[in-house]
């Protein structure tokens, strides 16, 4: 054992003297480079976890670039929604060069990424960052643009665990049956919905807000710190812990505009990403507890959940089938908790 620590230790200390030979690097080099706009997607506010992941990229790579590369990032959705932004993205001409969205680009072709959100993958967010910085997450990053998908994953964050909440409480299962419920656009959430016995309905993220508010939609899942800084306990104040999936997320550049960058270029978006990586799991720890707190002040219901078993047996189907492309894949994946 004496050993291994030796070695890890070791190991780190290459990794940290290789980034900062990288940065004093990619610095020099961008000296001789004219200067670049990168528009960037944000869906959620500049506070929110994703906002702050967003943020720690876009400060990086300004840094690294000596201010060569600059990031305009646009917070709230002022660029659209999520399926807006990505319909965009892929184009090669697209307007926006940058995105954070969800991990799962499974509907537009991302087939690989579609297992990070099966159902109960993660047990953990230790388990989620160990797949976070494994050969496995690069070769589902690259999968879209290998493909000629038209975008690259960069790298990836989580918002914390995601949870059902509705305008009514949700105890049980049984309370979710003929719900209807706002979820993404991916195949995976829509047939857990299902499984479930609600109904999965389409409705745009910044129309959710007021589609809850009039009763349109019975509620919606998000992690719990997106939900509160959308301030949707205010329309929809009872959240369940399910945990279904974890709120994994990512950076995308457009793939014309990647292909477009020099070498450093490419090194300093690279960097910057692994350092928005590390702060967004630093932000993620601490943001969960003190918006349950936060919640609870304000009038919020969190409900536990002590035992998940009906639930993961609820959607055994939806897992089987949405493993069965990579099956082999998967398993890599459950076998890193």
């Amino acid at each position: 054992m004496k050993s291994v620590k030796k070695y890890s230790f070791a190991f780190v200390g290459i990794l940290s003297l290789f980034s900062i030979i990288m940065e004093t690097s990619c610095t020099n080099k961008s000296k001789d480079e004219k200067p670049i706009t990168l528009v960037m997607a944000e869906v959620n506010p500049e506070d929110s976890i994703t906002g702050q992941f967003s943020t720690a990229f876009k400060k990086k790579a300004e840094e690294l670039s000596d201010g060569k590369i600059k990031i305009d990032l646009q917070y709230n959705g002022i660029l659209g929604d999520e399926s807006q932004i990505m319909k965009l993205i892929v184009s090669p001409d697209s307007s926006i060069h940058l995105a954070r969205v969800s991990a799962s680009l499974a509907s537009y072709g991302g087939k690989k990424s579609k297992l990070i959100t099966i159902p109960y993958t993660f047990s953990s967010t230790e388990h989620f960052w160990k797949f976070a910085s494994s050969p496995i997450a690069k070769e589902i990053l690259d999968e879209p643009y290998e493909n000629g998908l038209g975008v690259k994953g960069i790298c990836y964050g989580e918002e914390g665990f995601r949870n059902f909440f509705a305008k009514t409480p949700i105890y049980s299962i049984d309370d979710m049956k003929g719900m209807k419920l706002r979820v993404s656009n991916a195949k995976t959430m829509k047939d857990l919905v299902k499984a479930l016995g609600a109904e999965p309905v389409q409705v745009n993220f910044t129309d959710l807000y007021a589609k809850l508010l009039i009763g349109e939609t019975n509620g919606a899942e998000q992690p719990i710190a997106n939900y509160y800084s959308n301030a949707f306990h205010k329309v929809a104040p009872y959240m369940i812990m399910d945990g279904h999936n974890l709120g994994a997320v990512q950076i995308l550049i457009n793939a014309v505009a990647w292909d477009s960058l020099s070498e450093n270029q490419k090194n300093i978006l690279t960097e910057a990403g692994q350092y928005a990586t590390e702060e967004c799991k630093k932000i993620a720890k601490k943001a969960e507890q003190t918006v349950i707190d936060k919640l609870v002040e304000e009038g919020g219901t969190v409900i536990e959940v002590e035992d998940k078993t009906p639930w993961q047996k609820a959607c055994k189907d939806v897992i089987s089938e949405s493993s069965k492309d990579f099956p082999e894949l998967y398993q890599k994946i459950l076998n890193l908790k």
